[in-house]
């Protein structure tokens, strides 16, 4: 894919979707690490459902940190894993307490050393609460970025460089949500609505002609 095509890509996408951010709810930078936190192998329609429950009862990284494990589990138990992340978020709520006064660190390796905290988790973090140009590749941006052939990758880490490579420096701070609500309502994993995206024509899909319009 060219370079030309893939500005056109961000482009519609930009225009299609004008403010495209995250569809996890929270009200404060902690508030959406936890939820990145328990978003790992679940829908965010799930965690909010249960982040609704936790934050009723505990809003910031002190009050978390001050919960029972097991009334945290009982909050988060419809979400698959919880017991783990229970004590990843107990703990990590504990860290932020302690050592950054209840303050999400503005720092990658400051994040990745918390629990449950990887490179994903913290591309969105900086992405979304500090407005960096990173790019957290999910299921939904590692399919289409190979499936459309704008970065094409082996792995996660693969498509993630080479999309912060490729995409237009204008297009860098939004090309994560832009690309992940694309692949979660238009080119979806089992069957992609080609009739009705609205980069059809721009896509490099080799099965999209044979996707029939409903």
């Amino acid at each position: 894919m060219n370079p030309q095509k893939r500005f056109k890509i961000f482009e519609v996408l930009s225009k299609a979707t004008p403010h495209p951010t995250t569809e996890l709810i929270y009200q404060t930078p902690f508030q959406l690490l936890i939820a990145v936190i328990l978003s790992a192998q679940a829908t965010d329609k799930s965690v909010n459902k249960a982040t609704l429950l936790l934050f009723n009862k505990a809003s910031n990284a002190k009050q978390l940190a001050q919960m029972q494990l097991s009334d945290i589990e009982s909050c988060i138990k419809t979400i698959g894993l919880y017991k783990t992340k229970a004590k990843n978020i107990l703990e990590t709520a504990k860290i932020i307490h302690s050592k950054f006064k209840g303050e999400v660190p503005h720092d990658r390796f400051l994040l990745e050393a918390l629990p449950g905290v990887g490179r994903k988790t913290a591309n969105v973090i900086l992405n979304t609460i500090f407005n960096e140009p990173a790019i957290a590749v999910d299921t939904h941006i590692f399919r289409i970025s190979n499936r459309i052939n704008i970065a094409p990758g082996d792995n996660v880490l693969q498509v993630e460089k080479k999309l912060m490579k490729v995409t237009p420096k204008e297009f860098l701070k939004d090309a994560h949500h832009l690309l992940i609500l694309h692949g979660r309502y238009t080119c979806t994993a089992r069957l992609p609505k080609c009739s009705n995206c609205v980069i059809k024509d721009l896509c490099e899909y080799k099965k999209k002609l044979l996707i029939k319009t409903k």
